[in-house]
């Protein structure tokens, strides 16, 4: 059986691409939940039971919402480095402060 002669092959640099966007997905979309998690269990306004339980729901969604960037976005690379930076800054805002002992 032969392919259709509408059929393409995808060429090493889209495979490249889709590559990048499902490790972005996975694992910055990890690294920003995590951080997420970490930063809204140290800030919100609640008992510190209430915070970690409603951090940790919310991961989910900001994972979900990570993913849906992550194939929305217009180049692999910014699909690549806005989770990262977005986890980097969120990660330092929440655990920075507690070695300075300004923790809320």
């Amino acid at each position: 059986m032969s392919a259709s002669p509408r059929a393409r092959r995808m060429t090493g640099a889209q495979a490249g691409a889709v590559t990048a966007r499902i490790l972005s997905a996975a694992v910055g979309g990890y690294a920003l939940a995590y951080a997420a998690t970490a930063f809204l269990s140290v800030y919100l306004p609640m008992e510190r039971p209430d915070r970690v339980s409603f951090a940790s729901l919310a991961s989910f969604f900001v994972w979900v919402a990570t993913i849906l960037y992550v194939f929305a976005a217009r180049s692999a690379w910014r699909a690549t480095w806005v989770p990262l930076a977005l986890s980097l800054l969120l990660g330092l805002a929440a655990f920075l402060p507690g070695g300075y002992g300004v923790r809320p």
